[in-house]
Order: structure tokens, then C-alpha cells, then sequence
């Protein structure tokens, strides 16, 4: 198979449409049906479902957990959550699968965790957006939003910050088969990280 990948020339927000057209179109060509997708305010998951309306693609957008920012605080406001419902797209807000406890530990006691190390290795070779999308696509797999059976793929997408400017076709796993996890094909990148 012969197949393109778009090669970003910056990380950031002003990908995002790009990202989302380059993820509907092999969504469609694989025949995938689910877009997990890495949004803290609620802003890249609209998107996508604006995009994809009336497309039959469930849309699992997963944020970030209480307490990232503020202790007892969420980052998507109420209406946010409300209007992305509305457009039919599940909200998982759960630990991160790279942090919690592990990252208090590190933060506490000092060192590095086996679980910051494959997080660093995947930001360190190949971007913020990439070790997301690693993240998310077990996220939405540990809270039952994706299927996991050896014949599901997902697009998951993520960003650098704000938006996004990774796009990837995941094979998902559960956090505890981390290593049955596969990424089968990179639709977009940035270049540099």
C-alpha cells in the first residue's frame, strides 16, 4: 500500500481544519467509524463534529481529569459540555493514562516511573500530539467508549497545546495491554516538534 502522510510544518491551533479534513477523509476511505479525539476546552472535539456531521462517525472526545489546572476544577465549561452532547459526542474525562499517581510519585519522591519514560520517549521522538494520541485512544478503550476486538481501528487525534496537528490510525488497547496497542498509520505529523 502506497499512502501519503502530511508532513506540518508547525505544531499548533492553525492545523486543525487540516487535521480534521486529512482524518474524516481516511476515516471514510478505511470505512472507520470512530474519532477519538484529545480536547481539554471542548474546542477541537466541536470542530470535528461539525465537520462530520451526518457522516455515521461516533465522535469520543476525552479531556482532561479534574484537579489538571485548579484542585476540583474542569477545564470545559458546563455549556461546552452541553452543546457537545448535543451534537452526540461522548465526553470521557478520566486520569491520564501517562501521570496520576505515577507522576506524583516522580513529582514527591524525585526520579522517573517506567510509565514517564514511555511518555518522554513518545514526546521526545515524535511530538506532544503523538504521545496523545497513544493516551487518549486508551483512555476512551478503559472507560468502554471505543471497542477493542482484533479487528478495531479508530482515528485518533491531538495537538501541541491548542487544536491539533496529529492525526493517526490506531489499532486501540486497554491501558493493561499497553504493548497490544499499534499505530498502523500516520496521517499527520508536524515535523518538528
Amino acid at each position: 500500500m502506497e499512502k501519503t502522510i502530511i508532513y506540518l510544518e508547525s505544531t499548533g491551533k492553525e492545523n486543525t481544519q487540516l487535521i480534521i479534513d486529512a482524518a474524516l477523509k481516511r476515516a471514510e476511505e478505511l470505512g472507520i467509524g470512530q474519532i477519538v479525539v484529545s480536547s481539554t476546552t471542548g474546542y477541537t472535539a466541536r470542530e470535528i463534529a461539525k465537520a462530520a456531521k451526518g457522516k455515521m462517525l461516533k465522535i469520543v472526545c476525552v479531556s482532561h481529569q479534574y484537579g489538571v489546572k485548579e484542585d476540583g476544577k474542569w477545564e470545559m465549561d458546563a455549556d461546552t459540555l452541553k452543546e457537545l452532547q448535543d451534537m452526540e459526542v461522548e465526553v470521557v474525562t478520566q486520569s491520564h493514562l501517562f501521570s496520576g499517581i505515577e507522576r506524583s510519585i516522580s513529582n514527591k519522591l524525585g526520579g522517573a516511573s517506567r510509565t514517564d519514560v514511555i511518555s518522554n520517549t513518545l514526546r521526545s521522538l515524535f511530538g506532544q500530539g503523538f504521545k496523545v494520541v497513544v493516551e487518549i485512544t486508551m483512555m476512551a478503550a478503559d472507560s468502554g467508549k471505543i471497542p477493542v476486538t482484533p479487528g478495531t481501528e479508530v482515528i485518533a487525534i491531538a495537538g501541541t497545546g491548542h487544536g491539533a496537528d496529529v492525526a493517526v490510525v490506531m489499532k486501540p488497547a486497554h491501558s493493561q495491554r499497553f504493548f497490544d496497542a499499534q499505530i498502523r498509520e500516520i496521517i499527520a505529523m508536524p515535523r518538528a516538534k
